[in-house]
């Protein structure tokens, strides 16, 4: 149990850091992503503002003058078109550095998709060639921003009725991007290794009080089981001597009944204290779990119809299990024993073994009253009852013992109502 309650003391810790630190890498790299397309995006705006130029300051003594000049190029009736000069600066994503380090071209056409002139001065690693391929992605997208390759693009038209595409590559910014992913994932992984390692260092000391505590009491159920062990077997011992000096008597038996009770109550605390133990003390080894099942279930039957509870047996034939027998036994024992304890009146329980895809599946059901009312998820809390005003039921350790039983055995147990049925199913791995 100790080891269970560390294990998923560090599970959760490290899985909600890792989460928080995910939720972050996300967050940034989005931003980032953001932050990268808008400043593309501002670009381009300023490139398509100033008819496919890079403006200069309005103050030429901020930056040393370029001798750039715009293209001479003619167009298809071999006059100049006024409107490619190059407008004034105007304020933008500019600095010193950005004419130098900016890479792009621009491509002019008419609406029949006609090029009338292609700017590549800005570029050397596309030429004229080049120019039909992005002219026909920009053609096919229309007007506003798009992306093709390794560029980001904007088409807008211009005064004179044409279309302008600028195309600005890009590739530097996504691998910045991609720098930033990578490494942030990378930081990521390290710090939630980071985390678990001192996780699984400190676990033991945050769980010290938690542990302390379970000692003590699986300390104090031990003690106190072998102290009443002593007594009640005196007890009884006494009263078959009694009863052979004065006779049958009703309080005695009434006595033998609770000492007998006592007895199996002192019994469950054992055995809830050893499924406890780090060491399991199941003993593996194959065995044919049906037949353990129906003989289980078969010396209950007696019992349970005398009780008014027509037994129905659905076991699957010739089913092996590698488990410990006496385990599975008493499993069967516990969930009929609370079958017949807390079924309704004059109604049937169905025991039900098949096959499962992994290992076997136990499953028991009956009616009850009052089953709306059940908290399924406590039924197996140690010393819970569903109606304490019911003292004909145990003492709320059978269940949880079932499901030590369960766990043992790598497997589950659950309860699930449906009406005024109740069924317990047990799978075991």
């Amino acid at each position: 149990m100790i080891n269970r309650l560390r294990n998923r003391f560090i599970r959760i810790a490290t899985l909600s850091v890792a989460a928080v630190m995910l939720l972050l890498t996300v967050i940034l790299n989005v931003a980032n992503y953001a932050a990268t397309d808008a400043d593309l995006r501002s670009t381009l705006r300023l490139i398509s503002d100033n008819r496919g130029t890079i403006p200069l300051p309005e103050n030429p003594g901020d930056v040393p003058q370029l001798d750039r000049q715009p293209p001479e190029q003619s167009r298809a009736d071999g006059d100049t078109d006024p409107a490619d000069e190059p407008r004034p600066g105007r304020n933008g994503p500019f600095t010193a550095e950005t004419p130098y380090a900016t890479r792009y071209f621009v491509l002019f056409y008419q609406d029949d998709g006609t090029l009338v002139r292609a700017d590549l001065q800005n570029i050397a690693s596309v030429t004229e060639a080049d120019t039909a391929e992005y002219l026909a992605a920009a053609i096919d997208h229309g007007t506003g921003y798009g992306s093709c390759g390794g560029y980001r693009f904007l088409v807008t038209r211009t005064e004179d009725g044409r279309n302008m595409a600028v195309f600005l590559e890009c590739s530097q910014s996504r691998r910045a991007v991609r720098t930033v992913l990578v490494w942030s994932l990378a930081a990521d992984a390290i710090c939630t290794l980071l985390v678990l390692t001192l996780v699984v260092l400190l676990s033991r000391r945050a769980i010290d009080p938690v542990v302390r505590s379970a000692e003590q009491q699986k300390q104090f159920i031990t003690d106190a089981s072998h102290e009443l062990k002593t007594p009640i077997t005196v007890i009884a011992t006494s009263l078959r001597v009694l009863e052979m000096d004065v006779g049958p008597q009703t309080w005695i038996d009434k006595a033998r009944a609770q000492t007998e009770k006592l007895k199996a109550l002192v019994d469950s605390l054992v055995t809830l204290s050893r499924m406890d133990e780090e060491q399991s003390p199941l003993h593996m080894e194959p065995f044919p779990v049906s037949d353990a099942v129906a003989e289980t279930a078969e010396s209950f039957r007696e019992v349970a119809e005398g009780g008014g509870h027509p037994l129905a047996l659905s076991v699957t034939p010739g089913l092996m299990y590698t488990g410990d027998e006496y385990a599975v036994r008493q499993l069967v024992s516990i969930l009929l024993d609370n079958a017949v304890k807390y079924a309704a009146p004059d109604s049937p329980i169905a025991l039900t073994l098949e096959k499962a895809r992994r290992g076997v599946a136990l499953r028991v059901s009956n009616r009850c009253e009052n089953a709306e009312g059940i908290d399924a998820d406590k039924l197996f809390d140690r010393f819970y009852r569903a109606d304490p005003a019911r003292t004909a039921g145990g003492f709320g350790i059978g269940l949880s013992i079932a499901r030590s039983i369960a766990e043992g055995h790598r497997g589950a147990i659950s309860a699930r109502t449906e009406g005024d049925t109740i069924t317990f199913t047990a799978l075991l791995k």
